[in-house]
């Protein structure tokens, strides 16, 4: 690892890594992560990517979308959003992305909660893995792209709000000044914050406080997602998600007494209060979720990685339904950002979960989120390279005494993002 580079990435999910494959190699560029380079929430994505299907369909995908988003979307980050996804698509084919296929060979396509009709591709059940990790693997031959494991973002470095570069630190708390006129954050959302989560555990939006701390930009930091369906477990740890699809597919939610009680197709977090309501309701601590109604052949050809996971839980998803409760999942809130992924700090860039640039509004709708990714990852990579240059950053050497408590600098982050959520919270009631 150098001092200096032309482009920092904080992360390597799914948009650090496009952000990374759509700079030009002449660049040098740095990603770091604070574990191994495939423990990203994007490696867990199980439904898919969505597609604008044709010009027949962009005021229902609109909509969905808006929706979704209670209305609170930026309007023209959704169109932006849209517009781009059959590019994102064409060059994922290309990058030897392996969608599912129908008997003719064309794409196929599923739907999910609160879509009007079916637009999202999907790769079994693993289609986050399958997309992340063909990126990673481009980016592991890519010469002018370095990959550092291991390496946790402790601090920005700045002057006059303009940014120069990062503070990291390795796993024996070695202190590394990395400079660059061009920083990405791309470092996930915050689930590691919260008892019950979909996310890496790891992932605690370091970023969010960082930023805090320099007096960047924040938007909605209180719009955070809950997943309806995850396996219900007593182990501690990360929660395993039951796709979106599955019920997009047709499965049904059972109370305690075998009977429906909602409908499965709402969005995300009219599906979530009404489970809670439920499970208030009967005094249960989850719900049952049947897949039967799919038919074993689609089971097994559309979620062998879900109908594996439940049948080490004990459950065989062929034969039986299986407890889920909701759980933390996503992050809509973020770092703001504008349609060119640029936050309100020269040279510095945010896109991914870390992000806010308004396509989700305050609920994100099913399959939007590798989209969303891709799309602004593009658009961050375009404005390094066609966009205004920053001014040059005068700062000067860091102090290396600020860092020394690791432990304690990284829990007063995390104690500032939640007292943040709180008081966002309270100025939207």
């Amino acid at each position: 690892m150098k001092e200096y580079y032309d482009v920092i990435i904080v992360g390597t999910g799914a948009a650090g890594l496009y952000c990374a494959l759509n700079l030009p190699e002449r660049k040098n560029i740095l990603m770091i992560t604070k574990k191994e380079a495939d423990q990203s929430d994007s490696f867990l994505a199980q439904g898919g990517i969505c597609m604008l299907r044709g010009e027949d369909d962009y005021e229902d995908y609109f909509e969905d979308t808006m929706r979704a988003g209670h209305y609170e979307n930026n309007k023209k980050a959704v169109d932006l959003m849209l517009r781009s996804s059959n590019s994102i698509i064409r060059d994922l084919l290309m990058r030897e992305v392996d969608f599912e296929r129908n008997e003719k060979g064309d794409l196929e396509f599923t739907r999910e909660g609160a879509h009007s009709q079916p637009r999202i591709l999907f790769h079994k059940d693993i289609t986050g893995k399958e997309i992340t990790s063909k990126l990673l693997a481009q980016a592991q031959t890519r010469e002018n792209i370095e990959i550092v494991e291991y390496m946790t973002m402790v601090d920005l470095i700045s002057a006059d709000n303009i940014c120069g570069g990062v503070v990291a630190m390795d796993e024996q708390d070695e202190i590394y000044e990395i400079r660059a006129p061009y920083v990405v954050l791309a470092c996930g959302g915050l689930g590691g914050l919260y008892k019950n989560s979909t996310n890496f555990p790891h992932i605690t939006g370091d970023a969010l406080g960082i930023a805090m701390k320099h007096g960047v930009m924040l938007e909605n930091i209180d719009y955070i997602q809950i997943h309806p369906t995850t396996l219900y477990s007593q182990k501690p740890g990360r929660r395993f998600l039951i796709s979106e699809s599955v019920r997009g597919e047709g499965a049904y939610l059972y109370d305690k007494n075998g009977q429906r009680f909602t409908n499965e197709l709402q969005p995300r977090d009219l599906l979530s209060q009404a489970i809670f309501s439920q499970m208030e309701k009967q005094d249960t601590e989850f719900v049952w979720e049947d897949m039967r109604p799919l038919g074993e052949t689609a089971i097994m050809k559309h979620f062998p990685n879900i109908f594996s996971r439940c049948l080490e839980e004990g459950f065989d998803v062929r034969k039986e339904p299986i407890p889920v409760v909701p759980a933390q999942h996503y992050f809509m809130g973020g770092i703001k950002v504008n349609l060119g992924s640029r936050t309100s700090m020269q040279g510095l860039y945010a896109c991914g979960e870390t992000s806010c640039n308004g396509v989700h509004g305050k609920n994100r709708l099913a399959s939007n989120s590798l989209l969303e990714s891709l799309v602004f990852a593009r658009r961050a990579a375009d404005d390094i390279l066609f966009g205004k240059k920053p001014e040059p950053c005068r700062a000067g050497a860091v102090d290396r005494k600020a860092y020394e408590d690791r432990e304690n600098l990284m829990a007063g982050y995390r104690t500032v993002i939640l007292n943040e959520i709180e008081r966002m919270k309270k100025s939207h009631e």
